[in-house]
């Protein structure tokens, strides 16, 4: 399972389904978006949601594994703010199958390019509990990929390339 954490990752890992595609690997994208229109539509930033939407990543984590007993390379793309959750998706498969992959990315980066203006929500006290701007998001301590962006952004095959580069290195791209 890869674990793309923070928000701008659907171009990267867009990227990386094509790629994985082209050498024969199966993939899913398992995107938060999809997860939260399907799953838990009702949930929104509120306090007493919030601990029904740290249950949800736990249950991405199971689902991710349920793919990788399938031979599918799970590409999880979701805002996981607490290394708590993140954590407790990592022991749920077995040791090695977790790979996080941090896209660490300026908070004002993130918000110019809200495409769904929930920053700007956030900033006017529309949304509460927002992760980065009210509640806190928990950067990674150890994750095994660090894609960091600033005023400049890699272009997203350039830091899918980063994140192949890793699995071949460590084997997970093998026949």
């Amino acid at each position: 399972m890869l674990d793309i954490g923070m928000t701008e990752g659907r171009k990267e890992h867009c990227s990386l389904r094509v790629n994985f595609h082209g050498r024969g690997k199966r993939t899913y994208i398992l995107d938060g978006d999809n997860v939260r229109h399907g799953l838990n539509r009702d949930l929104t930033f509120k306090a007493e949601d919030r601990a029904q939407k740290n249950w949800w990543e736990i249950c991405i984590g199971e689902v991710a594994k349920l793919f990788a007993d399938a031979g599918v390379i799970c590409i999880a793309s979701v805002i996981s703010p607490y290394r708590k959750d993140r954590d407790t998706c990592r022991s749920i498969l077995p040791d090695g199958d977790f790979v996080e992959v941090f896209m660490d990315i300026p908070l004002c980066i993130c918000e110019a390019r809200d495409p769904k203006g929930l920053y700007k929500l956030a900033r006017a006290g529309k949304i509460k509990g927002f992760t980065g701007i009210d509640d806190p998001y928990e950067a990674p301590l150890n994750p095994e990929i660090v894609l960091q962006q600033g005023e400049v952004c890699p272009p997203p095959e350039a830091m899918a390339e980063k994140v192949i580069s890793y699995l071949e290195a460590k084997g997970y791209l093998r026949a």
